[in-house]
C-alpha cells in the first residue's frame, strides 16, 4: 500500500501567499493559515481554492 505523497498549494485568500497543504486535504477540511493564523477552508482541490472560514455560530437549538 502506498500513500500519496504528493504535496498541494493553494493561495492565502488574505494575503495571496501561497501556503503548503497536506496530500489528504479534503473539500470542507479547515485548516490554519501559517502566514496569518486564520481559519481557511477547502472549498475546492481542481484547482485548489481556499477562503476565509465562516465562524462558528452558538447553536441554540433544541
Amino acid at each position: 500500500m502506498t500513500e500519496n505523497t504528493e504535496t498541494l498549494y493553494g493561495e492565502d485568500p488574505l494575503t495571496g501567499e501561497e501556503i503548503e497543504l497536506p496530500a489528504d486535504v479534503e473539500v470542507g477540511e479547515i485548516i490554519d493559515s501559517p502566514i496569518t493564523g486564520t481559519e481557511l477552508e477547502v472549498v475546492s482541490l481542481d484547482p485548489v481554492e481556499l477562503q476565509e472560514a465562516p465562524e462558528l455560530e452558538e447553536d441554540w437549538g433544541e
